[in-house]
């Protein structure tokens, strides 16, 4: 119910106590905001990432190149030092995903490891699931060939 001189009714606030209008949606665009107009076009890069990230197209055209360069001799120096360059940073991020999945391997074992002491049926069914996987009598499309 309004009192009948609501319009008159003074509102006081502290400072920092007014209305809060806040967008809470994330934004996940700021990458391809950030490309400058003359660079490319925002939303074409948008959707070329959801085809393949930066990191596969790159991965893709440094194998073609490596296999190129085994298969031409290389001429110049400056190219050669290139290539060794090219050749060390292949075998880098090799090595970053060979320790990646490394650990990754690791963390899966010890969560079933876990699991296996605290026994029950949750581990029987893991166990159930995970031995077609680990002993490769799966069908092509990841399904169970039962």
């Amino acid at each position: 119910m309004y009192p009948w001189l609501w319009f008159w009714a003074p509102q006081f606030r502290a400072p920092l106590s007014g209305d809060v209008a806040q967008r809470i949606e994330p934004d996940t665009q700021f990458f391809f905001r950030g490309i400058k107009p003359g660079a490319g076009n925002a939303r074409i890069e948008e959707k070329a990432f959801s085809v393949a990230t930066y990191g596969k197209q790159l991965g893709l055209i440094t194998e073609i190149l490596l296999e190129l360069s085994d298969r031409s001799g290389i001429q110049s120096s400056n190219a050669a030092a290139a290539l060794a360059q090219l050749k060390a940073i292949s075998r880098e991020i090799e090595d970053i995903k060979e320790a990646e999945y490394a650990r990754s391997a690791a963390d899966i074992e010890a969560s079933v490891q876990g699991l296996q002491r605290r026994g029950g049926t949750a581990y029987a069914e893991l166990a159930n699931r995970l031995l077609p996987l680990l002993t490769g009598t799966l069908s092509s499309r990841g399904e169970s060939s039962s």
